[in-house]
């Protein structure tokens, strides 16, 4: 017997509900989150500091959040992202201490089994009731591949690899017992029980630059996280555009998703003085040339006025969009964004706990009566 899934049932809601804008919380289960910075108050990734900080996040109405699956860190002074809860016990561990937000745990599929992953992932959303999701990576830099004696395919083959994975993660899902029999794995007499919550599989994630990446993430997941343009809206549109056709074609409609960094703060002044404060005067330049060396980006290799300039943007962690701003420009950035045809964001604060407060206060407010979000007490309720 073969289940099918509905993805858009009841217990997928907190993602594919009422609120046009989706927003969720991205790496907060590593220390210092996604901001390189020595300040006292970056971020700590302990356990106690997530425990409030999703509570506080399901309460507010905020749709998912979404883990950064480090193994080890960037030294420097912080040992940047070195204090990493793994992703899918904190994701057990969130969904038993939450009641309506999505999820993810997030996967570097070549390091694990299908098999095992489809059973982890199906005691998580048994756990959450349906309010789980996967993020499926096929690579991230070869050191981490290291310690587990594995050396991290190319490119395309890391995708091949990944397109078996997944489709033997759906099969365990939603068949009583099969057979795969691939180019790279030779699967006899799969079962799992229990399956995952409610007759509907989990959420499925994937970001994705490259042509061959993009084509994995729509024929096999429901949403893809792509690069916000750090230099105009319309460099952000044309991406979300290309996207759009791409899962057309397939007959697919991908969600496109981006990832962000907000400061906001009462007056632009104040936001951006924390912000510089934060991100530059005090950035922890050590580990943030180890990262970029795990890209291959040195003196040696870019010359040093490129380097220079490289480090300046990695300053601002490693990806995603800087929002700096008031309220009122945050959201009208918000808005901006959902105009040109994105999903959602997943948003990272240099301390989640102390900032996500004010943004929820100030923010949420704002895009709600712009008609992109619905008061948290009707989210609960959809």
């Amino acid at each position: 017997m073969t289940m099918t899934f509905d993805s858009t049932s009841h217990e997928r809601a907190a993602m594919y509900g009422d609120n046009k804008l989706k927003i969720g919380l991205f790496g907060a289960n590593l220390s210092s989150g996604r901001t390189p910075t020595t300040i006292p108050e970056r971020w700590s990734g302990s356990w106690d500091d997530n425990l409030r900080l999703v509570r506080m996040a399901d309460a507010a109405g905020l749709d998912f959040l979404l883990p950064l699956s480090r193994w080890k860190g960037y030294a420097g002074a912080t040992n940047y992202q070195g204090n990493g809860l793994e992703t899918f016990s904190w994701a057990c561990g969130v969904l038993a201490s939450t009641s309506r937000i999505t999820v993810f745990a997030t996967v570097l599929a070549q390091l694990f089994n299908p098999i095992l992953a489809s059973k982890m992932c199906a005691t998580a959303d048994q756990i959450g009731h349906g309010r789980f999701g996967l993020n499926v990576v096929t690579g991230w830099n070869d050191s981490e591949f290291d310690m587990f004696g594995i050396s991290m395919k190319d490119h395309v083959d890391r995708y091949e690899y990944a397109d078996e994975w997944l489709t033997i993660v759906k099969k365990a899902w939603s068949e009583d017992e099969f057979d795969y029999a691939g180019k790279i794995f030779d699967i006899k007499g799969a079962r799992l029980a229990p399956k995952p919550a409610g007759g509907s599989r989990p959420l499925l994630m994937n970001a994705a630059a490259s042509a061959v990446g993009q084509e994995f993430a729509i024929r096999q997941c429901d949403a893809l996280f792509v690069q916000a343009s750090r230099k105009s809206d319309e460099e952000t549109a044309a991406t979300v555009k290309t996207v759009k056709e791409a899962a057309a074609a397939l007959g697919q409609a991908t969600d496109v998703y981006t990832v962000g960094g907000i400061t906001c703060r009462p007056s632009r002044s104040e936001a951006k003085e924390y912000f510089n404060y934060a991100c530059y005067e005090n950035a922890d330049l050590e580990a943030i040339e180890e990262l970029m060396a795990s890209f291959k980006m040195t003196r040696a290799s870019l010359g040093d006025a490129e380097f220079e300039i490289r480090r300046k943007q990695y300053c601002l962690g490693y990806s995603g969009l800087p929002m700096v701003g008031t309220p009122d420009e945050i959201a009208a950035q918000l808005a901006r964004l959902s105009e040109i045809g994105l999903a959602g964001l997943g948003l990272s604060f240099i301390n989640y706990s102390d900032e996500l407060p004010y943004f929820c206060e100030e923010v949420l407010p704002r895009l709600e009566r712009m008609g992109l979000r619905v008061p948290a007490h009707e989210a609960a309720l959809a």
